[in-house]
């Protein structure tokens, strides 16, 4: 477990995650996509939509992919107004640009601007968006709570916040099992893949600091979010959480 306490010493203070988030991501940008396939088997397309239809989007929101990566909600949203022929405006925003010049390299124009940004602090105005779409983000957030409270205030009336992310199982047994699984084969994934355990070892990592999908709920709520709820995916090994801003 050396290097599970090595990353740990590196994501302890707010400052010292986002250097190493930024570095991580980084490095990976050019296999993160297939490193998801691989991974989930292809399912996180299937969790991605479920998030999308949550997200109850309408003609002419304006739509923020926090934390977008390569861009994958984005395109999402894209793809549904096109099958819905309804116009939407589309924005992605990440803080780490080797991941967002590969989404820019696969987007469809539409997507409206990729920003480099820090969910701390959004340069966008109050109530800029009608819905922010967090895929695997909150997790990596350096200060949660400050996250949160930023992307409530970029919300317009009536916005909503939707995320997709690693869950905590209600069932300890399960629980064992699923941190177990991670640790293991994310070293797996990390030495094939990019010849490095440590790529991937963070998320099992990060997961272990990650107040889970009940407590994002409270958060949520602390932050001025309200119809706060959760949606458990794959017994809540995974799940999107959900608050409005009413």
């Amino acid at each position: 477990m050396k290097l599970n306490r090595r990353i740990s010493g590196q994501i302890e203070r707010p400052a010292d995650k986002r250097r190493y988030v930024r570095r991580l991501f980084a490095g990976v940008a050019d296999r993160y996509d297939l490193t998801n396939d691989v991974m989930s088997l292809g399912l996180h397309r299937r969790w991605k939509r479920r998030l999308l239809r949550l997200a109850d989007l309408r003609p002419g929101h304006r739509v923020l992919d926090l934390a977008a990566g390569t861009g994958d909600l984005a395109r999402g949203v894209l793809e549904l107004a096109s099958r819905e022929t309804f116009e939407i405006q589309v924005f992605a925003a990440d803080l780490t640009p080797e991941m967002m010049r590969i989404g820019r390299a696969k987007a469809d124009a539409t997507v409206d601007g990729w920003i480099g940004a820090d969910a701390q602090r959004l340069p966008f105005p109050n109530g800029a968006f009608d819905r922010v779409l967090v895929g695997y983000g909150l997790r990596n957030f350096p200060d949660l709570d400050a996250s949160l409270a930023e992307s409530f205030r970029c919300l317009r009336p009536g916005g909503r916040l939707i995320s997709l992310d690693f869950g905590h199982p209600d069932w300890a047994a399960l629980r064992r099992v699923y941190f177990g699984y991670l640790n293991a084969s994310t070293r797996v994934v990390g030495w094939v893949l990019h010849r490095d355990p440590e790529s991937y070892v963070y998320i099992s990592e990060s997961l272990r600091r990650f107040p889970g999908q009940r407590e994002i709920v409270r958060r949520m709520e602390a932050a001025g979010f309200e119809g706060c709820g959760y949606e458990d995916l794959m017994m809540g090994t995974m799940s999107v959480n959900y608050g409005d801003r009413r």
